[in-house]
């Protein structure tokens, strides 16, 4: 953790001893009473946390805040609804890079099973998000859906936004040839990618395909890859 993030709704009250923030304050920060160290307002702004006193069961903390909030970021991801293990990775990684928007969909190859995983049923999604928002000492948690369908989710993109389809087998260009302006919209299928209908759709809703070489990757890898791409276009990276 290099930034421990609150919800508004904690900052008022004792943090037990048992939660993992205040094992990282004492144990990993090595913090105790009268130390500080650096917090976050869940989409709020950043500042400073300090124990004021640390007791059997949990300690007493206070808070300063002295930045603004963090812009939205300018990146969409649509991601064709991956096996749990990915997922988690992309809501990290993802989370740590800088998107707006998360939306896992409903492919028509991705595996039913998948979206009945716990991590999605328990909310344990949101946990892999700040963990990446953490590590990466911003705020921010992307807005995240999981389990509608592509069409749908294409829908709710903003007009002018800038939207590229990956894709290995029909992309005529690389994703780094491909002009893009912010917002950006970047679509990945699911592990066993597009269906000839969801290619169909993407164009007719005005899609770029493009590619990441010649290798084929990872699907969260992939995403990393991409983004990297993207971000560094936009002046990002």
């Amino acid at each position: 953790m290099n930034l421990i993030l609150f919800e508004p709704a904690e900052l008022s009250a004792p943090l037990p001893r048992s939660d993992p923030r205040a094992a990282h304050l004492l144990n990993v920060l090595r913090r105790s009473a009268g130390d500080t160290f650096d917090a976050g307002l869940i989409n709020g702004p950043r500042g400073k946390g300090t124990v004021v006193t640390v007791g059997p069961d949990a300690l007493t903390l206070a808070f300063t805040w002295d930045s603004a909030s963090p812009a939205p970021e300018s990146i969409t991801l649509l991601i064709g609804l991956p096996r749990p293990q990915t997922a988690r990775d992309i809501l990290r990684e993802a989370t740590s890079l800088g998107v707006d928007a998360l939306h896992f969909f409903a492919a028509e190859k991705s595996e039913p099973g998948y979206a009945q995983s716990t991590l999605w049923a328990s909310g344990e999604w949101r946990r892999h998000l700040l963990a990446g928002a953490e590590q990466a000492f911003t705020t921010r948690l992307p807005t995240l859906t999981h389990g509608q369908s592509l069409a749908a989710v294409i829908a709710s993109l903003p007009a002018g936004t800038t939207c590229v389809a990956l894709d290995n087998y029909e992309s005529p260009q690389a994703l780094s040839a491909v002009a893009v302006a912010a917002p950006v919209a970047l679509a990945f299928g699911p592990e066993r990618g597009w269906s000839a209908a969801e290619r169909d759709l993407l164009r007719a809703q005005g899609f770029t395909l493009a590619h990441l070489g010649q290798r084929v990757l990872r699907s969260e890898t992939a995403v990393i890859a991409a983004l990297a791409i993207v971000r560094a276009r936009l002046g990002l990276l």
